[in-house]
């Protein structure tokens, strides 16, 4: 995906099992790289994980205001 890859799009190299088919590649992306796993994310197990990773993807979509900014 050379222009990244947007929110909520299912990444290209993940493979039928969800494993990345880049992982130890020099062609992976710098972020999926830089992107390290720790408690708060991983959690209990994978359930937990998906779902942080799928709320971090809300997150960080385009169009995504913080309730906390909005002008008022």
């Amino acid at each position: 995906m050379p222009q990244g890859k947007p929110a909520g799009v299912r990444c290209i190299q993940l493979d039928e099992e969800n494993r990345c088919r880049v992982f130890g590649k020099p062609e992976r992306p710098a972020f999926c790289g830089g992107l390290q796993a720790d408690a708060e994310m991983c959690g209990d197990g994978r359930e937990h994980a998906m779902q942080w990773l799928t709320s971090l993807e809300s997150l960080t979509a385009p169009g995504f205001m913080d309730p906390g900014s909005r002008p008022g």
